[in-house]
């Protein structure tokens, strides 16, 4: 009999349901050990929760539906705050047989009214006016526990970035929290079980660390600002606690509580964090007694006023910033000038952990970091203004010290140690690898290792630059949630990690930042360009703010969710309202008065100019504006708005004729003869049938006399090999798939990348660096190309939003003799794979193809033969399937629309 498994709520991961921000959270559950004839009829949730009192009541709903992914809530009345909830659920067939329950689901509601707040905001005295960098401030308060404590709650929230501790023991393992969002508009707060950290029938401690991080820290390129949201950190904390007896307590920040300078002396997220061992403040978040009694010199807290009633406090819906592995070093050498270097084989983001550091109090130890080596050296050229320096004052223990940072992190592979006193030892240093806590959600895997090394590296670039919010780098002054680049990788990012939560966290702050500039979206989010008024664009701008449609459509493809679509369609709506149009002329099109960046770091353009591509940035505007009109009507149609749908699909129908009149000749040429003019006219749909192929037939050409090589930029470069491919010309696809000159994916690879970088040749064939001023090794832009090799390599690929109905059509070509594709869908995780063999007759192959299909999905297998293809439609189970094909048959494939 099928069994439920994997029950969740909303797109939670179940092991961050602990003080949620849902009053009628969605369910959804998965099967396994289905039998193939099984279909849900009707599903009961049962729910036992905690009533104002702290009552347990239960009860249990039966429901006929065959629903089993984002199940509305079905209880009444609405959860309240600090509420713990237990459910589980079983599902029945149409004859009456039904599952066992499910394991049971625990989660607890956060603070879900403003008025649930009524600690104080505090900071140290001297931080307001402070001019330039401050040191950590340590925040203490002991207070007394009578009697058993049956539950104790830390709310906790800072502006800027924190550390909890109890009775000298670190609350929790988040890091950099509470992370970064749009701070006038969100704060975020954690909430952490502290049950076993309290000691009954004594006194207790708890004492924070609160540093500057994005609140008040340098943030942006050019020398970057301080203070962009406030003048100084700031920390906000409750402890609620509950004893045996039903009796309660509260503990919350106030004037009452005392600060300190903390041994972190500098704690910035670009130029990294001096540690003063030498400072430390003993005891600092235990109790004070006679044995340990309490140093350091003490002050009372300033209370500031509340934050306005407009800034919501929010637990958020994203995943938090963990340490998630640890990576030992490759190497450890000398560079020409003597220099101590550490390889840590793989360009990661995170910091350096010293172990047994030991030499007198006072001595220095300082970590450089960098991507990469130049001449042997470390190269730091390309952090800009940056430092990337983190530093240890050691105390002096005769057993050694240890080190890590809390407060910063870094793009590196690379580290330059120095003072350590004689040899480092492998055992005695490790890179520790960051970023949001995302599952894992698709692998591929195919017969070219290289390519397979280029898809590692995507997943990578992607880890590096998932923390918090989505940024473009995470190694030099820069590191901002760029609009452009997510717009574009978005429908690769949810392939491969489950990153819904945290795009959807992120996009509430681009529609705050939205607000405040007028209507048109940021070009980064969280918008730190506010006090430069060279980059805070007010200027609209095609690709970067059309993000705020392209990727709420990913989201919704992936997961079926059409909530996401209705949270962010004010968003949308507003930035198709504000988009200039022509006044006279082609009035359905950009105002062409505007800048465009077009493709930007197209291969051409050159190091200092990276916007001067050959194809017309205005061209590429309209192209993209005709895509945001399409799907506008699609997601009026989806969210029931009839006239908006009406209204949006009559503006794409006009701005695709004022585009054919402006832009494209009567035979498919188009007035930009390149690559990524031809790959996003097809793509994008912007052409006639009898267009598309007279454009596809130039875009091989142009591919050809380029000798296969890219010549395409951030816009062009996810369509490049599937406009190939859709024209019917696999096998250019595939050769350009796998070119190693430069520009190319696999010249970085041979070059020995391990993250993609910004620019075909951030390093150049001699191993120099670029000399472009941004020359990044880790950016995922170009890493869209996974997303081919899932769909068109693998051949696995959704048809219909939230894959329940799928497609497995590998494109068969090349030197390719295997590929493989897997995928947690929210149905189950769906997996195919192919091989080739050849035969004893002459250019005939044999083709075995297999797929697993979960739960409630269908999928059209299409199973090349001799001169043809043939589709077998199967349902949940293992399948396999031989067939006898010629290779090389370059028919065109149908594209990928999912339904909506």
């Amino acid at each position: 009999m099928a069994t439920i498994l994997d029950l969740r709520l909303e797109h939670y991961d179940p092991s961050h349901v602990l003080g949620i921000h849902e009053c009628r959270p969605r369910l959804s559950w998965k099967f396994t050990n289905i039998a193939n004839e099984f279909r849900q009829h009707a599903y009961e949730i049962e729910i036992v929760a905690q009533d104002r009192k702290g009552e347990f009541i239960g009860n249990a709903i039966k429901v006929t539906s065959p629903l089993s992914n984002l199940v509305p809530w079905p209880f009444e009345p609405d959860l309240q705050s600090c509420q713990k909830v237990v459910l589980r659920v079983r599902a029945w067939d149409a004859n009456g047989h039904n599952t066992a329950w499910s394991a049971p689901l625990t989660f607890e509601t956060g603070f879900l009214k403003r008025s649930d707040w009524h600690c104080e905001r505090i900071t140290a005295p001297w931080a307001p006016s402070t001019i330039g960098p401050d040191s950590e401030h340590l925040y203490r308060k002991e207070f007394p526990i009578t009697g058993v404590v049956r539950q104790a709650r830390l709310y906790i929230t800072a502006q800027g970035v924190y550390e909890a501790e109890i009775n000298g023991q670190r609350v929790g393992d988040y890091f950099l929290a509470p992370g970064w969002t749009a701070y006038e508009g969100r704060i975020q707060y954690q909430t952490y079980d502290v049950t076993p950290l309290l000691r009954y029938d004594c006194k207790n401690c708890i004492g924070v660390r609160v540093a500057e991080g994005w609140f008040c820290g340098r943030i942006g390129f050019g020398g970057g600002h301080r203070n962009i949201w406030g003048p100084c950190p700031a920390l906000m904390v409750q402890l609620e606690i509950e004893f045996s007896d039903s009796s309660a307590q509260s503990l919350s920040s106030d004037s009452s509580w005392t600060v300190t300078k903390g041994p972190i002396r500098l704690a910035e997220i670009y130029d990294g964090e001096k540690y003063d061992a030498t400072q430390e403040t003993l005891h600092w978040s235990s109790p004070s007694n006679e044995e340990t009694p309490l140093n350091g010199e003490w002050v009372d807290v300033l209370s500031l006023p509340p934050l306005p009633e407009s800034t919501v406090l929010t637990a958020g819906f994203g995943g938090p910033v963990r340490r998630i592995e640890t990576l030992p070093p490759l190497a450890i050498s000398q560079s020409p000038s003597g220099k101590t270097i550490v390889d840590f084989g793989q360009n990661l983001v995170g910091y350096v952990r010293l172990r047994n550091i030991k030499g007198a109090h006072g001595h220095k130890i300082t970590l450089q970091h960098a991507e990469v080596l130049e001449h042997g050296e470390l190269c730091t050229r390309p952090l800009r203004d940056c430092k990337a320096l983190d530093e240890y004052t050691l105390n002096g223990k005769k057993e050694g010290e240890n080190y890590e940072p809390r407060f910063t992190f870094h793009g590196f592979r690379y580290a330059q140690v120095d003072g350590w006193i004689g040899e480092l030892d492998m055992t005695s240093i490790e890179a520790v690898v960051c970023h949001t806590e995302m599952a894992s959600a698709g692998n591929f895997e195919c017969s070219d290792p290289l390519l397979n090394k280029l898809y590692e590296n995507i997943r990578w670039g992607m880890r590096g630059n998932f923390l918090s919010v989505p940024t473009d780098c995470p190694q030099r002054d820069e590191r901002l949630g760029w609009s452009g680049d997510l717009a574009l990788f978005a429908p690769t990012a949810v392939l491969i990690y489950d990153c819904f939560s945290m795009l959807k966290n992120w996009l509430i702050d681009v529609e705050y930042d939205q607000g405040v500039l007028g209507g048109v979206p940021p070009m980064v989010s969280p918008n730190a360009t506010l006090p430069d008024p060279v980059w805070c664009r007010r200027v609209p701008c095609a690709i970067w703010h059309d993000v705020t449609i392209l990727a709420p459509w990913a989201m919704y493809q992936e997961t079926g969710d059409e909530a996401i679509l209705a949270q962010q369609y004010q968003s949308m709506f507003t930035w198709m309202s504000v988009l200039p149009r022509n006044k006279t002329g082609a009035t359905h099109l950009w105002d062409d008065s505007i800048f465009q960046l077009g493709d930007w770091v197209d291969p051409a353009a050159p190091p200092d100019a990276p916007w001067k591509s050959p194809t017309d940035a205005k061209m590429i505007a309209n192209m993209f504006l005709i895509q945001s009109l399409e799907l506008m009507s699609r997601i009026s149609k989806i969210l029931s708005k009839e006239d908006e749908e009406k209204h949006f699909r009559a503006e794409a129908d006009a701005a695709r004729i004022e585009f054919h009149d402006e832009y494209v000749t009567t035979n498919g040429r188009i007035t930009s003869d390149t690559q990524a003019a031809y790959a996003l006219a097809i793509c994008l749909d912007i052409l006639s049938p009898a267009q598309q192929v007279r454009a596809g037939a130039r875009l091989v050409e142009l591919v050809r006399k380029n000798n296969f090589k890219i010549a395409t930029g951030f816009a062009g470069t996810p369509f490049i090999c599937e406009a190939l491919l859709l024209t019917g010309n696999t096998q250019v696809a595939y050769a350009m798939l796998i070119e190693k000159q430069c520009p190319s994916w696999l010249y970085a690879v041979t070059m020995g990348a391990t993250t993609v970088w910004e620019r075909w040749d951030s390093m150049l064939p001699d191993g120099t660096v670029n000399p472009g001023e941004m020359t990044s090794f880790n950016h995922y832009a170009y890493g869209a190309v996974a997303k081919f090799l899932h769909e068109r390599v693998a051949g696995l690929q959704r048809l219909e939003p939230g894959w329940k109905k799928c497609r497995f059509a590998p494109s068969i070509g090349g030197t390719f003799s295997h590929a493989s594709s897997s995928h947690v869908t929210p149905r189950g995780k769906i997996s195919c794979s192919w091989e080739t063999r050849v035969t004893a007759s002459e250019g005939i192959e044999t083709i075995l193809l297999k797929v697993s299909v979960p739960y409630d999905t269908v999928v059209e297998v299409v199973i090349p033969e001799k001169g043809r293809e043939r589709t077998e439609t199967v349902g949940p189970g293992e399948w396999s399937f031989r067939s006898k094909f010629t290779r090389g048959g370059g028919w065109p494939v149908e594209p990928l629309k999912p339904k909506s």
